[in-house]
């Protein structure tokens, strides 16, 4: 579970990007396979893994390239297999790297020529075991005389305690204190509690003694008539009783059992040979996910270079609105970023997918955040609709107002003249026309939508009827030098007025079969405006609609040829004049009308 502890510090940190420092042997290779395994698994990316050979030396130059491309490096192994490499690194100075390590530097055995350290502000990881009191008893009480057949003890209290001792005996002299005891001396000098390795020795003696009086049990239960006082044995034969060990001595109280825990400590070593080891937290790899990892991050005192947690990333986090963008022949942890596309949103960092917001809603600018789009349609209360209904209204009372004129001065010649029957149906139909925009304000409804294109499509169709039987009249009256019958019994009939019902029968046929078809209906376009969804109406069949503008073209186009025609007649009459060039700009601008209409958004 040490694997699953330090990516576990990994991913708390948020640091994707680590170096790996492991043995080159069947540890260090089980324990690559494990680190690989779980880096992958929480998306972390190793910078590089280097392979401590089995024998180190000074001069293993490539061994520190691109050491430098990350801060946070893992180093594993045992005490042994690290020597060389730990002592190389305190030498180097290699103080902008946090290591993380499984193993306790030993402090004290380097030289003191600067107040930086290498391993200041490194994270170890250490087994959780149950402290063992009798041991520490025992290191606390021991000294020279009460055990004299130990010859290491004398040594040991010269160099701490600075006692002579006797080189023909290896005996302490009686220069030294009392009281002098390896408790007093402090923890990176000798700690009294027992280190993992002392643990692991400690277990392995027990152990052997233990399997020998299982087998020697098991002798005497076999022979019980052979001497007591000798045991001879093959190496070999002790293997069977090691390998139950665990299940038949389970209970007995010499066994420090390791379990899936971990202590974790921050080496503090400023000035150097302070040598402090706090504990900052723990790892339970049997609590629950997410509760596995403690820590006390305030305790925690980094490397002198780093001001606050340091950052490991091989890319810089993409933050909310952007997306990842993975480099060709590069790491997971390697990428661009780059912005979401329109109408996606990323509300976390370092996504591989933007969202699409739905079409009720809408991204905002830094596309980060879904919000509902706002229902909006032209309304009477909008500044664009009160202008349109403002000049429809302007409109129909300035044509009401001329129509007022006309039945003022009815008897009139010049109204007589002007043909008194067409000129009321125009400017009632033009007054109609006026009025069917404002159909177009205000939110659609069924009736609205149906309304809008039939009811001007049919009063316009009457305008422009009228305006062709005004046209054909004149030019009957002024064209035809020698009338003959026909042309006679039109004008007295007053033929050309039947153009007005035969035309507006069509459309309204054209309309019908519009409606039957395909009607309009209301719609809503969420595209027109950012932001909004627009109501409006959908003009259902394309073809009846083109249809119904197609019929209106061709009378304008008639009305146009009349006109054409009727471009010289005598300067007294007036009307021949105005219906020429009004006919003349109105076709052109029709002309232009429908393929803008055609290809705007807004339908308004």
């Amino acid at each position: 579970s040490l694997s699953l502890a330090i990516v576990s510090l990994m991913v708390h940190f948020r640091w994707s990007w680590v170096g790996l420092i492991l043995p080159d042997d069947h540890k260090g290779n089980k324990i690559l396979s494990d680190f690989r395994k779980e880096m992958e698994r929480k998306r972390i990316c190793t910078a590089f893994v280097k392979m401590i050979p089995a024998t180190w030396t000074s001069s293993f130059v490539k061994f520190w390239e691109n050491m430098d491309d990350t801060n946070i490096i893992i180093i594993y192994g045992d005490i042994d297999s690290l020597e060389g490499l730990m002592r190389n690194i305190g030498q180097r100075l290699l103080t902008w790297h946090v290591w993380v390590m499984n193993i306790e530097p030993h402090i004290i055995e380097y030289d003191n020529y600067f107040m930086l350290d290498s391993f200041h502000g490194s994270l170890i990881f250490k087994h959780n075991y149950r402290e063992n009191f009798e041991f520490t008893k025992f290191i606390r009480t021991v000294n020279p005389k009460k055990y004299p057949e130990d010859i290491y003890l004398p040594k040991m209290w010269y160099l701490f305690f600075m006692c002579s001792f006797s080189d023909i005996n290896c005996q302490v002299l009686d220069s030294c204190q009392t009281n002098a005891s390896l408790d007093m001396l402090p923890s990176q000098i000798f700690d009294v509690v027992m280190s993992e390795e002392s643990t692991s020795i400690y277990n392995a003696v027990y152990a052997v003694a233990h399997s020998l009086h299982e087998m020697r049990l098991q002798q005497l239960q076999t022979q019980p008539c052979e001497n007591e006082e000798g045991m001879e044995f093959f190496p070999w034969q002790l293997n069977t009783f090691l390998k139950d060990i665990e299940v038949r001595v389970n209970s007995l109280d010499w066994r420090q059992r390791i379990d899936a825990e971990y202590d974790i400590l921050n080496l503090w070593n400023l000035p150097k040979g302070l040598g402090l080891k706090v504990k900052i937290g723990n790892f339970y790899a049997n609590a629950p996910q997410g509760q596995q990892l403690s820590l006390s991050e305030q305790m925690i005192q980094w490397p002198e270079i780093f001001s606050e947690i340091p950052q490991s990333v091989c890319s810089e986090s993409c933050g909310p609105g952007f997306r990842k963008v993975t480099l060709e022949n590069k790491a997971i942890c390697c990428y661009n970023c780059t912005p979401c596309a329109d109408n996606e949103i990323s509300n976390e960092t370092d996504v591989d997918q933007c969202v699409k917001c739905p079409e009720s809603h809408y991204a905002n600018t830094e596309k980060s955040n879904c919000y509902q789009k706002s229902v909006s349609f032209l309304g009477y209360e909008d500044p664009l609709g009160m202008a349109l209904a403002s000049i429809a209204l302007c409109l129909s009372a300035l044509t009401a107002f001329v129509i007022g004129i006309f039945v003022k001065h009815k008897d009139t010649p010049i109204v007589k003249a002007n043909n008194q029957a067409l000129s009321y149906t125009l400017l009632i139909t033009l007054k109609f026309c006026f009025l069917c925009s404002l159909n177009f304000i205000g939110q659609p409804n069924t009736v609205a939508c149906i309304l809008q294109q039939t009811t001007f499509a049919v009063a316009f169709t009457m305008a422009l009827a009228t305006v062709l039987a005004k046209a054909i009249t004149v030019v009957l009256a002024f064209k035809v030098s020698f009338p003959g019958r026909m042309v006679r019994w039109l004008m007295i009939s007053r033929g050309p007025n039947y153009i007005i019902p035969i035309c507006t029968l069509i459309q309204l046929l054209l309309c019908g079969i519009w409606m039957a078809i395909s009607p309009p209906y209301i719609d809503q376009d969420a595209h027109i405006e950012h932001g909004h969804i627009i109501i409006l109406c959908n003009k259902g069949s394309a073809v009846a609609f083109h249809s119904v503008l197609g019929y209106l073209c061709f009378l304008a186009l008639g009305s146009y040829t009349m006109a054409f025609l009727s471009r010289n007649l005598p300067d007294t009459f007036n009307e021949s004049k105005f219906i020429s060039l009004s006919m003349l700009v109105f076709f052109c601008v029709w002309i232009t009308f429908l393929p803008v209409y055609h290809s705007t958004k807004g339908k308004v």
